[in-house]
């Protein structure tokens, strides 16, 4: 199903977690080009199959990882190029992730969505760079803030000039030596006015494990279902053909050959959600 992001994003449609669920996936970061299009056909087609909208995410630049040694990605000017020829040759919907106020004009010539780190969501200057471009604009909760603190980052952006937003959330750190989620400030997003979308992949993230984040991928289906129950309206999630040699996340990362049978579940649990 293709995505209308003019319906998805307004709030004279009928309420947030009734229309079609969105699919955010792609790789972590911009791989092979043959890898790249694998992904993203195998999901596109998937999502057509279930009746789910598809955008395709993928970085072109990992700039926050824990160490200097991880792989970064092809970086500003080749990821775009990269992302336009996605966008062009399978006719979807992209989105990849900014770091700094100065690549958010570049990288919203080569995709339709903007994504804000989750350690960024605080950054007014970044904020505003995103809004400016007419983009929308999906901003990820950061693990230090409360849900209702996500409402400042709404008014960022809406005081710089943006009328489509999205929160993501991805986990909190506290406890048990992994994130954490916590479904009842979902809930509390879910009042904000905004599509809400659950990062399945991050919120598997075991931090802090030496140079690389750990996780527990195992779980992510289960995280998807529970999301997709509670209501969101979109779902985050990075797969890959070959987890174990993903260039970033291959710690939670998903099989791309299992996508399509979970897409099917999320698929029948939003029509139940749809019509209670």
């Amino acid at each position: 199903m293709a995505f209308d992001a003019n319906q998805f994003f307004s709030q004279s449609a009928p309420p947030f977690g009734r229309g079609p669920l969105v699919v955010i996936a792609g790789p972590c970061v911009l791989e092979s080009d043959e890898i790249n299009r694998q992904i993203c056909e195998t999901i596109r087609d998937a999502c057509l199959q279930s009746g789910l909208s598809f955008v395709f995410k993928a970085s072109f630049d990992k700039a926050n990882r824990s160490s200097v040694k991880s792989s970064r990605g092809p970086g500003l000017e080749r990821g775009c190029e990269m992302l336009a020829i996605l966008k062009s040759a399978f006719g979807v919907v992209v989105t990849t992730d900014i770091h700094e106020p100065g690549q958010a004009a570049r990288v919203a010539q080569a995709v339709d969505i903007l994504q804000i780190p989750a350690f960024l969501a605080r950054q007014t200057d970044l904020l505003a760079a995103a809004a400016a471009t007419g983009r929308a604009v999906n901003i990820k909760k950061g693990q230090f803030m409360a849900p209702s603190e996500m409402g400042g980052a709404i008014e960022k952006l809406r005081a710089s000039g943006a009328s489509q937003i999205m929160l993501t959330e991805r986990g909190t750190f506290f406890g048990y030596h992994r994130l954490v989620n916590d479904f009842a400030g979902v809930g509390e997003m879910l009042t904000m006015g905004v599509p809400v979308c659950f990062d399945v992949s991050h919120s598997t993230q075991r931090p802090g494990e030496g140079s690389t984040s750990g996780g527990n991928p195992e779980h992510a289906p289960l995280l998807a279902r529970a999301a997709v129950a509670a209501g969101v309206d979109a779902i985050f999630i990075e797969c890959h053909p070959n987890p174990a040699s993903s260039q970033s996340d291959r710690a939670t990362i998903q099989p791309l050959d299992q996508m399509p049978a979970l897409l099917q579940q999320l698929a029948s649990i939003r029509r139940v959600v749809a019509n209670r």
